[in-house]
């Protein structure tokens, strides 16, 4: 078995450059286009410029995007895990119930509610050491996102995926959340176990109450983060590439304002025996529902992890300076061997 991460997987958003420098590329090349043909006609270009090349241009550019691909590869650090130990640690089962609906994208709280959860769950995650970690998503239904587990590297890849698009039926269906949530945990063994609801509370569906309940009773305790301010926000609609087309509105016409919901938030913290926090301008609060949530007892038990990784960074960086210098070799004026290759059905 083997496993397969990037040691530094922020430097991958350096690959949008990649088509931002072909739109340049391209625009460039129209620009002086139109500037060469204020001069003369093309044919009499191609006497006056005769080792000018149209195609060696483009094939430079090709070998420049790939050996830049290649280099940011390699500075990810791409890693592979082929060596499995057993490792005893001590920790607590914890799963996180994510709300997705549509009001989770109002911008109350900046950048929004859903983004300020999302980045709060990606430090609490860095902050846990011998905890076991679960992912439900839930808007009008609930799903499992991340089974339980110690898998760090997989909770940040599982989180980062999450948006509002990810569960279809639109609600805050909260029931469906803590059950599914008791279905991630195994009561065969002693862990300590907790579910942390993290929601603005809104159009909440069946009864909340009861499955908090049921939880508590089977040793489960339950906390609560409600997100979104008093005076609450419009629902922004927001189009494929993330910018806002515009806010929800009712049958009647009026903009949708979304505000919280704390009273059954923080009764089902109450009856879960955990704690309920509101969100505000500057943090979610998981940050202080995992402090009370570390003084629950913490029961050892016995992992499988991935003790040595090999890096693989070193190949893609032969090929990322490979290409990088046959891009410097090529050039744009045609040598004695680029005359002989006529690229593109050149005959300039």
């Amino acid at each position: 078995m083997e496993i397969f991460k990037f040691a530094n997987p922020q430097y991958l958003y350096a690959l949008l450059a990649v088509p931002v420098m072909v739109i340049l590329f391209i625009g460039l090349s129209y620009w002086r286009k139109k500037k060469l043909k204020r001069f003369g006609d093309s044919r009499l270009l191609a006497i006056l410029i005769p080792d000018f090349s149209k195609g060696w241009p483009i094939v430079r550019l090709i070998l420049l995007m790939v050996g830049l691909i290649f280099l940011i590869f390699g500075i990810a650090d791409p890693q592979i895990g082929s060596k499995l130990e057993d490792v005893k640690r001590q920790g607590i089962d914890i799963v996180i119930c994510l709300d997705v609906s549509n009001s989770m994208n109002a911008q109350d709280i900046k950048p929004s509610r859903l983004e300020s959860s999302k980045r709060s769950i990606s430090r609490l995650i860095d902050q846990l050491e011998g905890d076991r970690i679960g992912i439900v998503v839930f808007a009008g239904r609930a799903y499992i996102q991340l089974p339980i587990t110690t898998d760090y590297s997989a909770a940040r890849m599982f989180l980062s995926t999450i948006n509002t698009n990810i569960v279809p039926t639109q609600g805050t269906a909260i029931e469906e959340a803590i059950n599914t949530a008791m279905t991630s945990f195994d009561f065969e063994d002693t862990h300590s176990k907790a579910i942390v609801i993290i929601t603005d509370g809104e159009d909440h569906d069946g009864d909340a109450i009861k499955a908090a309940r049921e939880a508590a009773e089977k040793g489960v305790k339950i906390f609560a983060i409600g997100m979104g301010l008093a005076e609450g926000s419009p629902i922004p609609i927001i189009d494929a590439r993330g910018n806002i087309t515009g806010y929800r509105k009712d049958k009647s016409g009026n903009t949708v304002i979304t505000k919280l919901d704390e009273t059954i938030l923080q009764q089902i913290a109450s009856i879960g025996g955990g704690m309920y926090i509101r969100a505000n301008t500057s943090r979610a609060g998981l940050e202080l529902i995992y402090e009370q949530i570390n003084k629950m007892d913490k029961t050892e038990f016995e992992t499988k992890m991935f003790a040595d990784y090999e890096h693989q960074f070193q190949i893609l960086l032969m090929f990322a300076l490979a290409f990088i210098l046959i891009e410097l070799i090529v050039l744009e004026r045609k040598g004695k061997l680029q005359r002989r290759i006529k690229l593109f059905g050149s005959s300039e």
